[in-house]
This record gives C-alpha cells, structure tokens and sequence, in this order.
C-alpha cells in the first residue's frame, strides 16, 4: 500500500446479511480508489454497518462511535459513516446527531448504492448528509463487491420481512419482503462459480418465502430456486439461512432428498417450545406442527442437521412454558443452538407488553437451556470421531496457526492439520476427536 493510498476502516455487527452488506460496501469504496486497512487509527473513512435485533449490539455501537472521537479530534479529515439497520430508526438517527457530531454520513439499509455519491459529496461540502429511505424498492443489481474468501460466498436473494413476529425490529428496518429475479441471481452465482466459489450462502430474512419472478414468469418458489441452481456446473454446496418454520414446504423437504448440492444441514428458529408462548410471539405454528417439520426433514434426509435460534424469557412466560422449550430440545435433539435473552427493542409489539420476564428469572432458565443445548451438542458431536466427512478447508483457524477449520456438508466445525496449499478444497477428514462445539480430525485419502 503506498504512502498516499486512500483508505477505510469498515466494522461490521450483526448477522450474515450484514456482512453481505458489507462486502458490497467495501466493492463501492475500492471503486472509488480506497484501499481496505485494519487499522482504523490510519483509515480516511471509517464506516460501521449495525445491526438493531440484539440490545448489546446497539450498546456495542455506541461504545464504537464513542471511541471514534478522538480519531476525529486528532485527524479532523478522517470520514465517519453509520449505516445498516439501526439507522432506519428515528430515535436512532436523533441520538446520533445531539450526541455523536463527528458522524458525517447515515444511511439506511436500502441506500447502500448511493454510497459513492453521499462520500463525494461530503468531502466536497464539508457537510453532514442523513439519507435514510423508509422503504426499499426493487434491488439494485450489479453493485461491486468484495469477497471475504475465494472459494466461498454469500448471496442475498431477497430483501426485508412480513412475518411481524412482536419481539423482532427487523421489518421495520428491512421494509418489506423483496425477492430479487432468478436470472440475477443464477448469474451472479455462475460468475461467482467461474471465479473459483465452490459453496454459497443463500441469504434472506425468510427464504422459505421467496418468490422471485423474471420480467413475464410465474414466481419461482425457493425450492424451484434450489433446483436451478443445483444445475450450475462447478458448484458444489448449496447452504441457505435462514428458515421460518410456518413456511418450510414440502417441496423443499423434497428438495433435500433430490439435490445432492444442498448440505444435510437446516436453521430452524423455533424461539420458543411453548405454544402459548409462540402464539405471543406472532410465530404461526405451534410446538406440535415444528415437531412434526423436523420428523419429515429427518424422514426425507435422516443424517440431517438442525440448528435453531432460542429466546429466553419472553414477557410472559412461565416455568411450564420454559419447560415445554426444554421438552422441544430434548425431543428435536438440535445439533446446535443460539441462545438469547430477551431484551425489548423500542419499536416492537413485545416492548409494551405486561409481564416482563426479571432479569433474574431470565438468566436461571438461560443456564438451564444452554446446559441442556450443550449436553445434546457434546452427545452429537461424539457420534461423529471415526467418520469420514468431507470438508471445506478454509484456512488457518487463528493466525500463524498449522491448524485448518471447515466445515462439514452437516455445518460442523473441524479442525484439522493441513497445509495452506488445501485451502479452498473438499478433504476428507477423519473424525478423531469431539468437543461440545467442534471437532478435530485429520486428513485421509
């Protein structure tokens, strides 16, 4: 990097869609001449994409923004945009400009496009730009991007949320559900496949609800999706996040069995195993409807994995309730879980509501559930030492290590001794050893 490259620092919080943001971001600014830096202290621009669902990741963006301030103080010339989620809430945005004026730029998650125009802009100007739309129209294709790895990807195939569910921020964040065409999204992956990509990410809200539609089509159904996809020579795995239980077809229950190139492996948020406790929450299905979907997923694709998202102590559940989700683990026996407290979101239905769950209370039945999750995940990952898998090594798992990570068609985490010249290649791995979140193996012929 030379002495007079321009440069950006780019933080990112939240979840997958988020990074996927974020590597268009970085292809919008190297299109401009920046040149990426880890070093935030150095940057020109600093731009953090943020994510509302969780109530630390705010926290963890405001300490960020705090600490930014003395960059500015030291370096007045440096650029501070704020992005993502959070800025498609008001109260938000209004913090931001009493507490935090070295931010010069706020965008929202439907505007990244504009990125380039709002930069030039400000560094022109020298003043602030807050350009946040409140809902999203048709995507915007054919943004640059960059690529965390080259033989792996994510790819967004629709936009936003219906489903309202009344602890979630993410529909009035998002905007509404927006799938992107077919023909954009097999183009995309054939390119990407031609660049070396051997598995991507299918990514959205819902996918189970896409429907995207070419110019005079009927609408494609994610599973049709799926089918297509499966057709593109040269890609090997197909992974998708993430699933709402009330609209898992069966058509891609099917789609499991016919695809060889969709990994064994399903997310599928329950968030709570009590009924009454879902109807609460705006989920539309009940506990005995999940366990019959995971029944047929295990009947069509017997091996296959199930992870989950789990949310304790919701406004008003009580310790039957709680011990119907623990029932629910036991009888699912979830190969992983993500588990959450429940912290209100302003915005949300769930953020009114009575009965609100003490910290106290919240935090006993956490232990208990992440004692139960974890015992099922150590039982799983023990059935595995002695089996072959086939995994995608990804590279050293920390720096300057000989250890590989990758991951199995089943989402499983391995490491393994290998050289960097595997990397971005399926090896076999024998399964030596288990731990409650990961295994250790070594490479076999």
């Amino acid at each position: 990097m030379s002495d007079q490259a321009k440069t950006y620092y780019l933080q990112i919080f939240g979840c997958q869609m988020n990074e996927r943001d974020g590597e268009t971001i970085a292809g919008l600014l190297e299109s401009m001449g920046y040149e990426r830096t880890e070093d935030r202290e150095i940057a020109n621009v600093i731009v953090i994409d943020t994510c509302s669902v969780r109530e630390n990741a705010d926290k963890r963006f405001f300490g960020f923004l705090g600490q930014l301030k003395r960059i500015r103080l030291s370096r007045p010339d440096v650029t501070v945009a704020a992005c993502g989620c959070m800025m498609q809430q008001k109260h938000i945005v209004d913090t931001i400009k009493q507490k935090y004026p070295w931010v010069d730029i706020v965008f929202g998650t439907h505007n990244i496009h504009e990125l380039p125009e709002m930069l030039s802009k400000v560094l022109e100007s020298k003043k602030k730009i807050v350009n946040v739309w409140d809902e999203g129209g048709e995507p915007v294709e054919g943004l640059p991007f960059h690529r965390r790895y080259a033989f792996k990807a994510f790819v967004s195939i629709m936009y936003g949320c219906n489903n309202f569910c009344t602890y979630c921020i993410v529909p009035y964040t998002r905007g509404r559900e927006r799938s992107r065409k077919p023909s954009e999204i097999l183009k995309e992956i054939r390119e990407l496949v031609a660049d070396g990509v051997k598995e991507v990410t299918l990514l959205g809200q819902n996918v189970n609800s896409y429907k995207g539609a070419d110019d005079g089509e009927e609408p494609l159904t994610f599973a049709g999706l799926i089918r297509k996809l499966s057709e593109i020579e040269g890609l090997e795995r197909i992974r998708f996040m993430t699933s709402h239980p009330k609209d898992l077809s069966p058509e891609l229950i099917q789609a499991y069995k016919d695809c060889p190139k969709l990994c064994p492996h399903i997310h599928l948020p329950v968030q709570s195993g009590s009924t009454e406790i879902l109807r609460r929450m705006n989920r539309r299905y009940t506990k005995e409807g999940y366990l019959e979907l995971v029944g047929r997923l295990r009947e069509a694709v017997p091996g296959i994995a199930i992870t989950t998202d789990i949310i304790v102590g919701f406004p008003g559940e009580t310790e039957e309730d709680f011990a119907e989700t623990l029932d629910l683990v036991r009888k699912v026996g979830y190969d992983s879980a993500f588990t959450f407290l429940y912290s209100p979101r302003k915005g949300t239905p769930a953020a009114e509501y009575e009965e609100q769950i003490p910290e106290d209370v919240k935090h006993e039945r956490f232990n208990r559930l992440v004692d139960t999750v974890n015992s099922i995940s150590v039982e799983k990952n023990r059935n595995c030492v002695g089996k072959i898998y086939p995994v995608l090594a990804e590279g050293p798992d920390q720096e300057g290590s000989a250890l590989q990570s990758g991951r199995t068609p089943e989402h499983k985490l391995v490491n393994f001794e290998a050289p960097l010249s595997v990397t971005g290649q399926i090896v076999n791995v024998e399964i030596t050893e288990s731990n409650t979140f990961s295994l250790v193996g070594r490479i076999v012929e």
